[in-house]
C-alpha cells in the first residue's frame, strides 16, 4: 500500500492582520506565571472595550491564529500581546462597522466565503479525529508490511573518472595496496563523495544506475572492481559491507501513517458530501488544451 493520497481540502488559515504596528510594540515581559497555575476560567474578563468584555476564551481563540504563534516569546509576554491584539481588533472592527464597511456587498461575499471555509475546516477536523486512532494506524501498518521482504543493501565506495585510462590507474594503485579513500580523494571527479573517500553509504539496487548496481551487488566486502562504465563515466568500486535492509517497525512509520489517515479521512468526507448534495454545473467545463 502506498502511503500517499491526493490532498483534498487544505487546512484553513483564517488570520486577520490588523494594527500591525501596535503588535510590533509589545510591552516589556511581565513576570512569569507560576508553573503550577490553574487553567484560567474561559469566562474571566481580562479587559473591556467601551464596556464590551474581552475574556480568556477570546484570548484562546486569538492564540489559534497562525499569525500570532510568536515563537521564542515567553508565555507572559505572549499573553500581553494577545490582549493588545484583541483590543485593537475590537476597536478596528467597531470603526469598520461605523464606516459601513460590513454592509458592502463585496465584503459580505468575502465574509460568507471565509465563514464557510472555517466551517469546513472544523468539520474535517472532527471527521479526522474519529479516523486517526491507534487501532486504525496499526491496521494500516500491518497491511503495509505484511508482504515486505528484507531488501538487500550494499555499502560501497567508488572512484569516478572521465577517462578509462584514469580509472585503470586508480584500480592499479588500489590493487597495489594504496588506501582506497586516499586514491579517491586524489582522482575521483565525483564532488559528492570524493571528500569522504568515495563513500556512498548503504544503498539498494534500484538507487544506482544499472551498470554500477550490477557490479556492486555481485561483489563481496573488501573486493574492488575493475573499471565499470556508466553514463556518468568510469567507476572503480569497493564494497565495504552487505546487509539485509530491515522491515520498518511501527514506531518508525507512525507519523507517516497518521498523515495518511488524516488525508484519507478528509478525502472520504469530501467525496461523501459530493454524493449527498445535488450539484448542478451551469457553465460548460473548460475544454482541455490540445497536446502539442
Amino acid at each position: 500500500m502506498k502511503l500517499a493520497l491526493l490532498s483534498c481540502v487544505g487546512t484553513l488559515a483564517l488570520g486577520l492582520s490588523l494594527a500591525a504596528p501596535a503588535l510590533a510594540q509589545a510591552p516589556a515581559p511581565a513576570p512569569a506565571a507560576p508553573a503550577a497555575a490553574k487553567p484560567a476560567d474561559p469566562a474571566r474578563v481580562v479587559a473591556r472595550v467601551d464596556g464590551e468584555p474581552i475574556t480568556e476564551a477570546d484570548l484562546t481563540t486569538a492564540a489559534e491564529d497562525p499569525a500570532l504563534s510568536l515563537p521564542g516569546t515567553d508565555e507572559a509576554q505572549k499573553r500581553e500581546v494577545l490582549i493588545g491584539y484583541v483590543i485593537d481588533l475590537r476597536l478596528g472592527a467597531r470603526a469598520s462597522k461605523s464606516a459601513k464597511i460590513d454592509a458592502a456587498p463585496e465584503f459580505r461575499r468575502r465574509l460568507a466565503y471565509f465563514g464557510e471555509k472555517l466551517l469546513v475546516d472544523e468539520y474535517l477536523e472532527r471527521q479526522t479525529k474519529a479516523a486517526v486512532t491507534p487501532e486504525a494506524a496499526q491496521k494500516v501498518f500491518d497491511e503495509t508490511v505484511k508482504d515486505m521482504k528484507p531488501e538487500e543493501e550494499v555499502h560501497a565506495r567508488h572512484i569516478l573518472t572521465t577517462e578509462e585510462a584514469d580509472a585503470k590507474t586508480a584500480y592499479a594503485r588500489v590493487k597495489a595496496g594504496e588506501d582506497f579513500a586516499k586514491v579517491a580523494a586524489e582522482l575521483s571527479t565525483d564532488p559528492g563523495s570524493k571528500t569522504d573517500g568515495g563513500d556512498l553509504g548503504f544503498f539498494t539496487r534500484d538507487r544506482m544506475v544499472a551498470p554500477f548496481a550490477e557490479a556492486a551487488f555481485k561483489m563481496q566486502p573488501n573486493e574492488v572492481s575493475e573499471p565499470v562504465k556508466s553514463q556518468f563515466g568510469w567507476h572503480v568500486i569497493q564494497v565495504v559491507a552487505r546487509r539485509a535492509k530491515p522491515v520498518p517497525v511501527f514506531a518508525e512509520m507512525r507519523e507517516q501513517i497518521d498523515q495518511y489517515l488524516v488525508r484519507k479521512a478528509q478525502q472520504d468526507a469530501v467525496l461523501a458530501l459530493r454524493k449527498t448534495g445535488k450539484v448542478e454545473r451551469v457553465d460548460a467545463p473548460a475544454a482541455a488544451a490540445p497536446k502539442p
